[in-house]
Protein backbone atom coordinates (compact mmCIF):
# COMPACT_ATOMS: atom_id res chain seq x y z
CA UNK A 1 0.00 0.00 0.00
CA UNK A 2 1.45 3.37 -1.01
CA UNK A 3 2.16 5.89 1.70
CA UNK A 4 0.39 9.21 1.83
CA UNK A 5 1.21 12.82 2.52
CA UNK A 6 -1.10 15.48 3.86
CA UNK A 7 -2.91 18.41 2.28
CA UNK A 8 -4.70 21.13 4.21
CA UNK A 9 -8.48 21.38 3.97
CA UNK A 10 -9.74 24.96 3.93
CA UNK A 11 -12.98 26.12 5.49
CA UNK A 12 -15.48 28.66 4.17
CA UNK A 13 -13.19 31.50 5.31
CA UNK A 14 -10.09 30.11 3.66
CA UNK A 15 -8.60 28.97 6.97
CA UNK A 16 -7.22 25.54 7.76
CA UNK A 17 -9.98 23.22 8.93
CA UNK A 18 -8.15 19.90 8.86
CA UNK A 19 -6.23 17.78 6.39
CA UNK A 20 -6.64 14.89 3.99
CA UNK A 21 -4.26 12.11 2.98
CA UNK A 22 -2.75 12.24 -0.52
CA UNK A 23 -2.02 8.66 -1.60
CA UNK A 24 1.26 8.54 -3.49
CA UNK A 25 -0.24 6.19 -6.06
CA UNK A 26 -2.56 9.03 -7.17
CA UNK A 27 -0.85 12.29 -6.25
CA UNK A 28 2.87 11.48 -6.41
CA UNK A 29 3.10 9.52 -9.65
CA UNK A 30 5.43 10.22 -12.57
CA UNK A 31 4.06 12.68 -15.14
CA UNK A 32 4.39 11.18 -18.61
CA UNK A 33 3.98 14.10 -21.02
CA UNK A 34 3.81 12.06 -24.28
CA UNK A 35 1.16 9.82 -22.72
CA UNK A 36 -0.87 12.84 -21.61
CA UNK A 37 -0.62 14.31 -25.12
CA UNK A 38 -1.85 11.06 -26.66
CA UNK A 39 -4.79 10.74 -24.27
CA UNK A 40 -5.85 14.40 -24.60
CA UNK A 41 -5.59 14.23 -28.40
CA UNK A 42 -7.76 11.12 -28.43
CA UNK A 43 -10.30 12.78 -26.15
CA UNK A 44 -10.55 15.82 -28.41
CA UNK A 45 -10.79 13.60 -31.48
CA UNK A 46 -13.66 11.63 -29.93
CA UNK A 47 -15.54 14.90 -29.35
CA UNK A 48 -15.55 15.71 -33.07
CA UNK A 49 -18.88 15.07 -34.78
CA UNK A 50 -17.40 14.04 -38.10
CA UNK A 51 -20.55 15.09 -39.97
CA UNK A 52 -18.72 17.28 -42.51
CA UNK A 53 -19.72 16.63 -46.12
CA UNK A 54 -19.24 18.25 -49.51
CA UNK A 55 -21.04 17.37 -52.76
CA UNK A 56 -19.23 15.83 -55.67
CA UNK A 57 -20.23 16.47 -59.28
CA UNK A 58 -22.78 13.65 -59.20
CA UNK A 59 -24.59 15.25 -56.25
CA UNK A 60 -24.72 18.81 -57.60
CA UNK A 61 -27.87 20.10 -59.24
CA UNK A 62 -27.60 21.26 -62.85
CA UNK A 63 -27.82 20.02 -66.39
CA UNK A 64 -25.64 17.23 -67.66
CA UNK A 65 -25.72 18.68 -71.16
CA UNK A 66 -22.48 20.04 -72.61
CA UNK A 67 -22.37 23.81 -72.02
CA UNK A 68 -21.13 24.40 -75.59
CA UNK A 69 -20.10 22.32 -78.57
CA UNK A 70 -16.95 20.25 -78.52
CA UNK A 71 -15.09 21.94 -81.35
CA UNK A 72 -14.86 25.27 -83.10
CA UNK A 73 -15.11 27.66 -80.15
CA UNK A 74 -11.44 27.86 -79.31
CA UNK A 75 -12.21 27.05 -75.70
CA UNK A 76 -11.31 23.96 -73.70
CA UNK A 77 -13.81 21.16 -74.09
CA UNK A 78 -16.35 20.87 -71.29
CA UNK A 79 -18.71 18.03 -70.50
CA UNK A 80 -20.99 19.47 -67.81
CA UNK A 81 -21.56 22.59 -65.74
CA UNK A 82 -21.39 20.35 -62.69
CA UNK A 83 -17.68 19.75 -63.21
CA UNK A 84 -15.42 21.05 -60.40
CA UNK A 85 -13.92 23.91 -62.40
CA UNK A 86 -17.31 25.56 -62.86
CA UNK A 87 -18.94 27.82 -60.31
CA UNK A 88 -21.43 25.74 -58.35
CA UNK A 89 -19.79 22.54 -59.49
CA UNK A 90 -18.80 19.56 -57.42
CA UNK A 91 -15.93 19.49 -54.93
CA UNK A 92 -12.95 17.27 -55.62
CA UNK A 93 -11.64 15.13 -52.73
CA UNK A 94 -13.76 17.02 -50.19
CA UNK A 95 -14.42 15.82 -46.64
CA UNK A 96 -16.91 13.01 -46.09
CA UNK A 97 -18.56 11.80 -42.85
CA UNK A 98 -16.13 9.80 -40.71
CA UNK A 99 -15.50 8.67 -37.17
CA UNK A 100 -12.51 10.43 -35.58
CA UNK A 101 -12.50 8.44 -32.35
CA UNK A 102 -9.33 6.61 -31.37
CA UNK A 103 -9.04 3.51 -29.27
CA UNK A 104 -7.34 4.40 -25.98
CA UNK A 105 -6.84 1.70 -23.31
CA UNK A 106 -8.39 2.47 -19.94
CA UNK A 107 -5.04 2.06 -18.19
CA UNK A 108 -3.53 4.80 -20.35
CA UNK A 109 -6.45 7.14 -19.63
CA UNK A 110 -6.09 6.51 -15.89
CA UNK A 111 -2.30 6.94 -15.98
CA UNK A 112 -2.60 10.27 -17.81
CA UNK A 113 -5.10 11.60 -15.26
CA UNK A 114 -3.00 10.46 -12.30
CA UNK A 115 0.12 12.01 -13.84
CA UNK A 116 -1.67 15.35 -14.23
CA UNK A 117 -3.04 15.28 -10.69
CA UNK A 118 0.45 14.55 -9.41
CA UNK A 119 1.85 17.45 -11.43
CA UNK A 120 -0.76 19.86 -10.04
CA UNK A 121 -0.02 18.60 -6.53
CA UNK A 122 3.73 19.20 -6.89
CA UNK A 123 3.01 22.71 -8.18
CA UNK A 124 0.72 23.46 -5.19
CA UNK A 125 -2.22 23.86 -7.57
CA UNK A 126 -4.42 21.26 -5.89
CA UNK A 127 -6.82 22.55 -3.24
CA UNK A 128 -9.37 20.83 -1.04
CA UNK A 129 -12.11 22.87 0.63
CA UNK A 130 -14.58 21.81 3.25
CA UNK A 131 -17.29 23.85 1.55
CA UNK A 132 -17.83 27.13 -0.27
CA UNK A 133 -19.78 28.48 2.68
CA UNK A 134 -22.94 28.74 0.59
CA UNK A 135 -25.96 27.40 2.37
CA UNK A 136 -29.38 26.58 0.90
CA UNK A 137 -29.44 29.30 -1.77
CA UNK A 138 -26.90 29.47 -4.65
CA UNK A 139 -24.70 32.58 -4.83
CA UNK A 140 -22.40 33.20 -7.81
CA UNK A 141 -20.88 36.27 -6.11
CA UNK A 142 -19.97 34.31 -2.98
CA UNK A 143 -18.44 31.52 -5.08
CA UNK A 144 -16.41 34.03 -7.11
CA UNK A 145 -15.04 35.77 -4.04
CA UNK A 146 -14.16 32.49 -2.38
CA UNK A 147 -12.34 31.09 -5.43
CA UNK A 148 -10.39 34.33 -5.81
CA UNK A 149 -9.09 33.74 -2.29
CA UNK A 150 -8.41 30.01 -2.59
CA UNK A 151 -7.35 29.44 -6.22
CA UNK A 152 -5.19 32.18 -7.82
CA UNK A 153 -5.15 30.67 -11.33
CA UNK A 154 -6.88 32.20 -14.34
CA UNK A 155 -8.71 28.96 -15.11
CA UNK A 156 -10.12 26.90 -12.27
CA UNK A 157 -11.55 23.39 -12.34
CA UNK A 158 -14.02 22.80 -9.50
CA UNK A 159 -14.76 19.16 -8.66
CA UNK A 160 -17.87 18.51 -6.58
CA UNK A 161 -19.95 15.59 -5.38
CA UNK A 162 -23.07 14.54 -7.27
CA UNK A 163 -25.43 15.74 -4.56
CA UNK A 164 -23.84 19.19 -4.20
CA UNK A 165 -26.38 21.07 -6.29
CA UNK A 166 -25.97 24.41 -4.51
CA UNK A 167 -22.26 24.65 -5.35
CA UNK A 168 -22.89 23.55 -8.94
CA UNK A 169 -25.43 26.32 -9.43
CA UNK A 170 -23.15 28.86 -7.76
CA UNK A 171 -20.07 28.32 -9.94
CA UNK A 172 -21.47 27.29 -13.31
CA UNK A 173 -21.86 30.87 -14.63
CA UNK A 174 -18.36 32.00 -13.71
CA UNK A 175 -16.45 32.49 -17.00
CA UNK A 176 -13.10 31.30 -15.61
CA UNK A 177 -14.52 28.21 -13.89
CA UNK A 178 -15.38 24.75 -15.18
CA UNK A 179 -17.28 22.44 -12.86
CA UNK A 180 -17.32 18.63 -12.90
CA UNK A 181 -18.61 15.84 -10.71
CA UNK A 182 -15.85 13.68 -9.24
CA UNK A 183 -16.70 10.74 -11.52
CA UNK A 184 -16.34 12.97 -14.60
CA UNK A 185 -12.75 14.03 -13.91
CA UNK A 186 -10.63 13.67 -17.05
CA UNK A 187 -7.21 14.55 -18.43
CA UNK A 188 -8.31 17.31 -20.81
CA UNK A 189 -10.17 19.38 -18.22
CA UNK A 190 -7.22 19.08 -15.83
CA UNK A 191 -4.58 19.99 -18.41
CA UNK A 192 -6.39 23.18 -19.49
CA UNK A 193 -6.92 24.34 -15.89
CA UNK A 194 -4.44 26.21 -13.72
CA UNK A 195 -5.94 25.21 -10.37
CA UNK A 196 -8.03 22.27 -9.17
CA UNK A 197 -10.45 22.81 -6.30
CA UNK A 198 -12.04 19.71 -4.78
CA UNK A 199 -14.76 19.82 -2.20
CA UNK A 200 -13.88 17.37 0.56
CA UNK A 201 -16.85 15.16 -0.26
CA UNK A 202 -15.77 14.96 -3.91
CA UNK A 203 -12.14 14.34 -2.95
CA UNK A 204 -13.03 11.50 -0.60
CA UNK A 205 -15.31 9.92 -3.22
CA UNK A 206 -12.65 10.18 -5.93
CA UNK A 207 -9.89 8.67 -3.78
CA UNK A 208 -12.21 5.88 -2.65
CA UNK A 209 -13.15 5.05 -6.24
CA UNK A 210 -9.49 4.94 -7.28
CA UNK A 211 -8.64 2.70 -4.33
CA UNK A 212 -11.50 0.35 -5.23
CA UNK A 213 -10.22 0.08 -8.81
CA UNK A 214 -6.69 -0.70 -7.59
CA UNK A 215 -8.04 -3.41 -5.27
CA UNK A 216 -9.79 -5.15 -8.18
CA UNK A 217 -6.58 -5.43 -10.22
Amino acid sequence: MATATKLEVLDAKGQKAGSVDLPESIFAAETNVPLIHQVVTAQLAAARQGTHKTKNRGERSGSGVKPFKQKGTGRARQGSVRMPQHRGGGIVHGPVPRDYSQRTPKKMIAAALIGLLSDRTRANRLHVVDSFGIENKPSTKAARDYLAQVAPGNRVLVVIAREDEVTALSVRNLPFVHVLFQDQLNAYDVVVSDDLVFTKAAFDAFVASRAAKEDTK
